[in-house]
C-alpha cells in the first residue's frame, strides 16, 4: 500500500491513503535513506509504501518514493547529522515577529539560504502587527523593504485579531506549504485561522495507543479548505546549516552572488581579497550589512556550536 506522511511523532508515522484511511506507521527494521544521515529517514510530506500488521490499523513503512525536494538543517542535539524538517513542498512560509519576540535577521537569513539551496521559494509573514510601537513599525518597514529589494514576498498581519489573514490565503491555495518560525511567532493562531478544525484534527491524530503520539514536538499536515495543505513544524530556535560547502554559502545570498560575478578573483571568500565587489557594495550602501554578518556567521559554521548562540545566529 501507499499513502502520504501526514504527521510525524519521532517515533510513530501517521500515513494517509488516498482514500483517507489513516494508519499509524513504524520504520521497518534498520530502514535509511541512501545518502542522507538524518536523525528522521521518513518526513512529514514523504509519500511512502507500507505493509499493514495483523490489526489493520498498523503498518509498517518498508520503502519511500523519490522526493521533488526537502529542506534540511543540523540537527540540534546531533551536529553531524541532519534533521529533515518537510518534503515534497511547493513554498515554505516563514513566519516572523519584530518583538514579543524578536526574530532575528540571522535567522531569517540563514533559513533563506538553506531554502534558496534545496530551491524553494519563501513566503515571508510579518505578524503581531497588532503589537507594535513606533520603533517596532519603523524596523518593520526596514524589514520589509530590505527583503522586499531582494524579491521576497512580505505580508503583514495580526493573526491573534484576524488582520491580514485573508491576504494570505491566495499564496497557500492549491499548495504544499512548510509552515515555519521561531517558537511565539504565532503559528499555531494562524494555523487555527486558516484551517478551522486544526484543534480537533490534532486531538483526533493524537488518539493512538502509544505514548509517543503525545508529544508536543512534531510536525503535522493540515488540508486547507481551499485546497493545498500546511505542514505545521515545531517552533525551532536556531537553524544551523547542514551539507553546505564554505565555497557555496556566497551562492544562497541573491545579492551576494549577483555583485559577486563582478570580483577579480572567481573564487572570492568577499571577506578580504583585492577587488571585491561584495566589499565595495558593503562599503557604498548597495549590500545590507545585516545580510553581511549572516553570510560571516554561515561561512563560519564550521565552529560547531556557533549556530545554538543567540536567538538564531
Amino acid at each position: 500500500m501507499q499513502g502520504l506522511v501526514i504527521k510525524n511523532t519521532g517515533s510513530w508515522y501517521v500515513v494517509q491513503t488516498d482514500n483517507g484511511q489513516l494508519f499509524e506507521c513504524k520504520v521497518k527494521g534498520n530502514f535509511r535513506l541512501k545518502g542522507i544521515r538524518s536523525t528522521n529517514p521518513v518526513a512529514v510530506g514523504d509519500r511512502v509504501s507500507f505493509i499493514p500488521v495483523d490489526d489493520g490499523s498498523t503498518a509498517l513503512i518498508d520503502d519511500i518514493c523519490e522526493r521533488r525536494n526537502y529542506i534540511i538543517r543540523r540537527a540540534s542535539n546531533l551536529s553531524k547529522q541532519s534533521h529533515i524538517i518537510a518534503a515534497n513542498i511547493d513554498q515554505a512560509v516563514l513566519m516572523v515577529t519584530i518583538s514579543h519576540p524578536e526574530t532575528s535577521t540571522t535567522f531569517i537569513d540563514r533559513f533563506l539560504a538553506s531554502a534558496e539551496a534545496y530551491r524553494i521559494p519563501v513566503l515571508i509573514l510579518l505578524n503581531k502587527t497588532d503589537l507594535y510601537d513606533e520603533a517596532d513599525r519603523k524596523k518593520l518597514d526596514d524589514i520589509t523593504g530590505l527583503y522586499q529589494s531582494l524579491d521576497y514576498p512580505c505580508l503583514r498581519l495580526s493573526a491573534k485579531e484576524g488582520s491580514g489573514i485573508d491576504d494570505v490565503r491566495p499564496h497557500l491555495e492549491n499548495k504544499i506549504s512548510l509552515l515555519s518560525g521561531n517558537s511565539g511567532v504565532g503559528k499555531s493562531t494562524l494555523l487555527n485561522a486558516l484551517v478551522p478544525d486544526a484543534e480537533a484534527r490534532t486531538a483526533e491524530l493524537s488518539m493512538a495507543h502509544d505514548a509517543g503520539m503525545h508529544t508536543t514536538t512534531f510536525s503535522q499536515m493540515f488540508f486547507l479548505p481551499e485546497g493545498g495543505a500546511l505542514i505545521d513544524t515545531p517552533g525551532i530556535r536556531g537553524f544551523g546549516t547542514f551539507d553546505m560547502e564554505r565555497e557555496e554559502v556566497s551562492h544562497y545570498f541573491r545579492e551576494i552572488f549577483q555583485t559577486g560575478r563582478s570580483c577579480r578573483f572567481g573564487n572570492c571568500t568577499h571577506t578580504h581579497e583585492p577587488g571585491c565587489a561584495v566589499l565595495k557594495a558593503l562599503e557604498d550602501g548597495g549590500i545590507a550589512p545585516s545580510r553581511y554578518a549572516s553570510y560571516l556567521s554561515m561561512l563560519d559554521d564550521h565552529d560547531e556550536d556557533k549556530y545554538r548562540r543567540g536567538h538564531g545566529g
